[in-house]
């Protein structure tokens, strides 16, 4: 057997690599990880904790407005976009602190610097230097698309650089409508700046079901801040001194302190080494893995975005265990893409977890549709007319619920446990034999009888 300097390899210190590298050295393997950024990856330097950071300080402005409805007087408010900036940058680095803490108790090799994969059992540092491994995990993540074809795009930020701006603009131009293009609308809509959202495609949000859709567009559009183009594109972007001049392919011009480039992720494997060792990657340069995240060459596996399978956090942690438990532990473990819970923290939020309606009427021969739209007890007294989305769908055969999809407050929280019952198997029934907890807006997940429509074999029949 072939003597390697470590049992495992890891490139990319993000959630799913540090997660495998900390565990499999806690078991006593040999294990080196390689970072050139910093330890935490998107999530957490990057990605979803400063964003989540951003978006309870971007609601404070409701809550002042909201104020008043209940009896307070709330006095000259003031925003400072640096405060916020530096608290979310000390709080970061704690985070690193602490993803590098695990590593270290664990008798993990650190490296700081980048790393490329030379042979199935080689891999090669940015200063030279050689080290083998019997496995080598990819775990590198994306990073946002430069829109490199888009003339001017040198003059945008994107979901990356957004978080470091020296100022809070006043206006901006986002391009793109997926999750991250309207969560970042969102939190600047709501810190001052005048967004405008620009999508080729006909509704926001592509792959959630329409009603989702459509009811957050409507939402968001009631935002005096906030306009939503659809059908259209950014043709170019052109620097005026401090303004940019985009261009609207439909012959449009908008002026905007900056403009986000918020339209789709690359997998970071452009440059990693993959396609000389052998290793087969899609169009788009996502590394292609088996059910238990195995790429075509033994030796090398991949967990995480770069797999493009589900791109969440939790999902490369998971696969992260599952890829222990298979390599080191005797007992092959696939990882569980299905019934995913995902919360979309736009404002209003969304919680979704199952198929959507559309998704739903294509695979079952008939579904009812449990939906109900009102506007959450909090909003009555402010005045506000902010309305909440529910909505069930049911396999009528088997009875199972199938999708639950919420649009409102703390969507997000309910979905984490909706995920457990319907992980579980959940029915209707079961829905409705469970007591409601009053006054609640989740208690409507629970005392919606009778479907509010019928869909048999894909057409809406009630």
């Amino acid at each position: 057997m072939a003597e390697y300097d470590y049992d495992l390899f890891v490139i990319g210190g993000g959630s799913g690599g540090v997660r495998a590298g900390r565990v499999a050295s806690s078991m006593g393997k040999r294990v080196g990880i390689a970072e050139e950024f910093r330890y935490g990856g998107t999530c957490v330097i990057r990605g979803c904790v400063p964003k989540k950071l951003l978006v309870y300080a971007s609601q404070f402005s409701k809550s002042f407005a909201d104020a008043a409805g209940y009896g307070w007087s709330v006095g000259t408010t003031r925003f400072d976009w640096s405060i916020l900036r530096d608290a979310k940058d000390v709080e970061i680095t704690r985070l690193e602190a602490l993803y590098r803490k695990g590593l270290t108790n664990a008798e993990a090799d650190i490296f700081d610097q980048r790393a490329n994969v030379k042979d199935a059992h080689t891999v090669v540092l940015a200063d030279g230097k050689e080290l083998t491994a019997e496995r080598i995990l990819i775990a590198v993540g994306g990073r946002p698309n430069p829109m490199a074809d888009l003339p001017g795009s040198e003059h945008g930020i994107n979901s990356d650089t957004i978080f470091d701006l020296a100022e809070l603009p006043k206006s901006m131009v986002v391009l793109g409508a997926g999750y991250i293009a309207l969560e970042f609308a969102c939190i600047f809509a709501n810190l001052g700046t005048k967004i405008t959202v620009v999508y080729r495609g006909e509704e926001i949000l592509r792959g959630f079901d329409n009603d989702v859709r459509v009811h957050l567009r409507e939402e968001m559009q009631k935002n005096k801040n906030i306009e939503i183009i659809l059908e259209t594109n950014i043709k170019s972007i052109a620097l005026d001194g401090d303004v940019r001049k985009v261009t609207l392919t439909n012959g449009a011009t908008l002026d905007a302190d900056q403009v986000l480039l918020a339209a789709g992720r690359l997998a970071n494997t452009d440059t990693l080494g993959l396609k000389g060792a052998g290793v087969e990657m899609d169009k788009a340069g996502n590394v292609i893995v088996d059910d238990y995240s195995r790429t075509n060459i033994p030796s090398i596996l991949a967990v995480g975005d770069v797999t493009n399978r589900v791109n969440l956090t939790p999902v490369a942690i998971h696969e992260s265990m599952c890829l222990i438990e298979t390599e080191y532990k005797n007992n092959p473990t696939k990882p569980d893409h299905e019934l995913v819970a995902t919360a979309v923290f736009t404002q209003p939020e969304i919680g979704t977890v199952g198929l959507g309606e559309e998704e739903a009427a294509k695979q079952f021969e008939e579904i009812h549709v449990f939906k109900a739209s009102f506007r959450p007890m909090k909003n009555i007294l402010p005045g506000r007319e902010e309305k909440m989305l529910m909505k069930t769908i049911v396999d009528a055969k088997s009875d199972r619920v199938v999708g639950v999809h919420i649009v409102g407050p703390e969507s997000g929280e309910m979905s984490q446990l909706l995920g457990i019952s319907l992980k579980m198997g959940a029915l209707k029934s079961d829905f409705d034999k469970t007591m409601a907890v009053h006054p609640t807006a989740a208690e409507e997940l629970v005392t919606s009888y009778s479907p509010s429509y019928v869909v048999k074999n894909g057409k809406r029949i009630t």
